[in-house]
């Protein structure tokens, strides 16, 4: 075994592999993956095998599907047959709202090159003759779904990586890792030891174990997962006869089940409800090609609506009950990218999808550790977006609630209770009082809106219980005026002699003079948008910004990154060290006047002003700026202070009405002013003219900011999209995000959000379309639930155009 390597890759299942090769087809060849035992000795070697290209993110979709069309190629290079079938699948709905989601697939297969369809239920039971069409309304059929062999694929992987100049050690059981003092890993082993610039935790089972010896605690827990294999059915004889392909793949939404072939029999899974964790704290290193005792009790509920929406299912005996560990994050999605605050030390794990997803991770990390960058927007896989509050009780709470849910209808308006509630801030019990119907950010837990007694969500694709009611949280800002909690934003505080130049350099803002604000995008080296904050200069070289809290350490790891090494700069995150309260609406500026003796005129105190004052009896740091559009103040304070904050104000609004808004009154706001947000708007695929920031850059500034050179070669070429908000003729429903956007008949572009605008009585969509067309009259249209509506593009804001409002 070599001892030194540019990269150790820990872990021999089918992502080590991915990632082992991708790097090798990258260049980077000394490199070399340490495996306990036998490759595929983890779950990979008892997997069941499916993989599909659909995807809740769309952008994990477009990763998905470059997995499945890597399968050839390994094979090709490599040698090893992959065993892959392509037979194409059917996804079935057994209710309208379970269609109306499929519907919304097809919507994203679209602009995704997915080649998707709605069919009824007996076209469904044509495709796949071991269904029964009166169990279900209709299906969506994917030409791309099928299987393969999981062990062949992932020594295709192995053998295609040594053959690039890879290597590989099995039988090397990984004992520690220790960080040098110049930055290099020790990685230390049964056989030796390997030093290393950079180490990959791949490890899938033993991925915590592998976490803790760096000192890192993974929100990762195995469950048991259950799949049958039956005896041969000659329907499945008849069928393979008749038509010379096997039966396609099939996954039951309502029934929790997914099913293909297997030999002359069929494969059926199941994610069931009385869903079992395996070794919850603790994997066992001597754990490696052995199966769990079958519980068929558990899976029988399942198995019941199983066998009576696929009745041939009945007349065939069950030759093997397989049952093994699967790792999954809280949400399902993997983990994946650099750990904040250890430089050189990368995470590929969690990946329960490994056949579905393998690929594409490898790629994302590869290009991550060669060119600074994934290449693709995996947002959704990205390990900072779980922070210190994911805990291990937290993570099998919500990995038990999302594996039984993981074929369960998620609604657009559906907050999930697991874990729940986590962190919540000094008010949350006194919003709850005034009817505070909650979801959460970041582990946080944030008003969505304020139901009278007696109401609440009714989760639905369409519009729904809280529709009314968040229009009157709406009227209360534009009328007069609205309070709300805004604690769920990422803050952080800048200081040191060098915070000036840094904030400079890394920002591509002006910065502001003391006293005021400003809004600042931050680039990646290639122009591309990776945040967008507001940056306050608050005086005495304290500098504070306000970001999206979900990017909390997704901000820090880049942050951190980048801070000069000789400690002239200091960055903290804030987090809950600081809550927030926000007014907003043409009597804010009477309420605050109430509630403190500074002067809030608009010449003392106007638009994009900052300063620290008391409200009532609490220190705050007071800034001019709203995201409802309209006059407004953001007001950071203490936890401490704020519920004497929130009771100042609130007592200081009774004579204008005052009223309690939450997040989806907020949204309905900000679309009337065509205002974006991070992880929807922007994000690290669009640069600032894309995204409409460009205003915001200092193009002229001289400094040297990270993307300069890219940002204005955007700008001299003009990049190829535009970010666009559209009036949409829609009528029950309205877009929740992903949706296809036609021009002219064909699928340009793609919603990133949208909802109803209370205040304009408009259904508002805002997307990107390629710039040729960004600025044309007509020919849009919008797809909401299967259906075409007309579309127009909104140039100026349905609010206060001219920003007057926000101004005075």
């Amino acid at each position: 075994m070599k001892s030194h390597a540019k990269v150790v890759v820990i872990g021999g299942g089918v992502v080590g592999c991915s990632v082992l090769f991708h790097l090798a087809r990258h260049g980077w060849t000394d490199v070399v993956l340490l495996e306990r035992d036998e490759l595929t000795s983890g779950s990979t070697w008892h997997a069941a095998g499916g993989m599909h290209t659909i995807n809740g993110d769309p952008n994990v979709a477009k990763l998905q599907k470059y997995t499945i069309s890597l399968y050839k190629e390994i094979e090709e290079l490599s040698g090893q047959a992959t065993g892959v079938h392509l037979t194409g699948g059917v996804l079935l709905a057994a209710t309208e709202a379970r269609l109306d989601w499929l519907r919304g697939v097809v919507s994203k297969g679209r602009y995704l090159g997915i080649d998707l369809e709605v069919i009824s239920a007996k076209e469904a039971a044509e495709l796949m003759p071991l269904l029964d069409p009166k169990q279900f309304v209709g299906a969506v059929r994917n030409k791309e779904d099928g299987h393969l062999d999981p062990s062949g694929v992932t020594h295709a992987y192995a053998k295609a990586a040594r053959k690039l100049g890879a290597e590989v050690e099995r039988f090397t059981k990984v004992e520690d890792i220790v960080r040098r003092p110049d930055g290099l890993w020790r990685v230390i082993t049964n056989k030796g030891e390997v030093v290393a610039e950079h180490v990959v935790n791949a490890g899938g089972l033993w991925a915590r174990e592998v976490g803790r010896m760096v000192g890192l605690e993974l929100p990762v827990l195995a469950m048991e997962h259950m799949y049958l294999i039956t005896e041969d059915m000659p329907e499945v004889a008849d069928w393979n006869k008749k038509t010379g392909t096997e039966i396609i793949h099939a996954v039951d939404f309502d029934g929790e089940l997914y099913l293909r072939q297997e030999r002359g029999g069929m494969l059926m899974g199941t994610y069931e409800k009385a869903n079992k964790p395996w070794s919850e704290f603790q994997t066992p290193w001597d754990f490696g090609h052995e199966l769990l005792e079958p519980d068929i009790d558990r899976i029988a509920p399942s198995l019941e609506v199983g066998f009576r929406h696929f009745p041939a299912f009945q007349k065939t005996g069950i030759k093997q009950i397989i049952n093994g560990p699967f790792t999954f994050a809280p949400d399902g999605n993997p983990l994946v990218g650099p750990v904040r605050g250890l430089p050189g030390f990368w995470v590929a794990c969690g990946v329960m999808a490994g056949f579905s997803q393998g690929g594409g991770v490898g790629l994302a990390l590869s290009n991550w550790m060669i060119e600074g960058d994934p290449g693709a927007d995996i947002w959704a896989m990205d390990v900072a977006r779980y922070g210190d509050w994911a805990t291990m009780a937290y993570t099998n709470a919500k990995v038990r609630e999302n594996y039984s849910r993981r074929f369960s209808i998620r609604f657009p308006n559906e907050e999930l209770p697991a874990g729940r509630p986590l962190k919540t801030t000094p008010v949350y019990d006194t919003l709850s009082a005034r009817g505070a119907q909650w979801g959460v950010a970041y582990g946080l837990e944030v008003p969505l809106w304020y139901a009278p007694e007696g109401v609440k969500d009714e989760f639905s694709w369409r519009r729904s219980s809280d529709f009314d009611h968040v229009a009157r949280e709406v009227a209360a800002v534009r009328d007069g005026v609205g309070l709300s909690e805004i604690s769920s934003f990422a803050k952080y505080k800048v200081t040191g002699e060098g915070a000036a130049a840094w904030l400079d350099r890394v920002l591509a803002c002006k910065l502001p003079k003391p006293g005021r604000m400003t809004l600042a995008p931050m680039l990646k080296e290639d122009g591309k948008l990776i945040g967008d904050f507001t940056l306050a200069n608050i005086g005495g070289g304290e500098w504070f910004i306000a970001g999206s809290g979900i990017a909390e350490q997704y901000h820090m790891r880049w942050f951190e990154a980048h801070l000069p090494r000789d400690g002239s700069v200091q960055i903290e995150t804030l987090g809950q060290k600081l809550t927030g309260l926000a007014i907003a609406g043409p009597k804010a500026r009477e309420v605050l006047a109430k509630v403190t003796r500074a002067d809030v005129s608009n010449t003392a105190f106007p638009f994009m002003a900052v300063a620290r004052m008391d409200i009532g009896m609490a220190p705050c740091l007071v800034g001019r700026v709203s995201y409802t559009g309209d006059l407004g103040y953001e007001i950071w304070v203490a936890p401490e202070y704020q519920r004497a904050a929130y009771q100042a104000l609130t007592a200081a609004g009774e004579e204008f009405d005052i009223g309690l808004l939450g997040s989806r009154a907020l949204n309905a706001l900000r679309l009337e002013k065509n205002y974006g947000s991070w992880a929807r708007e922007y994000r690290p695929i669009y640069g600032p003219v894309e995204a409409g920031l460009d205003r915001f850059v200092a193009y002229g500034k001289e400094a040297d900011f990270i993307g300069k050179e890219a940002a204005l070669a955007e700008r001299k070429n003009g990049g190829k999209l535009r970010l666009r908000a559209f009036i949409v003729d829609a009528t029950d429903a309205d877009v929740i995000g992903d949706e296809a956007i036609w021009h002219d008949g064909i699928v340009r572009g793609w919603v990133t959000s949208g909802g109803y605008a209370h205040n304009s009585k408009k259904s508002v969509a805002m997307g990107y379309v390629p710039k040729e067309i960004a600025d044309r009259p007509d020919g849009f249209e919008i797809e909401i639930l299967g259906k075409r509506h007309a579309a127009r593009v909104q140039t100026a804001p349905l609010f206060d155009a001219n920003f007057e409002r926000m101004r005075a």
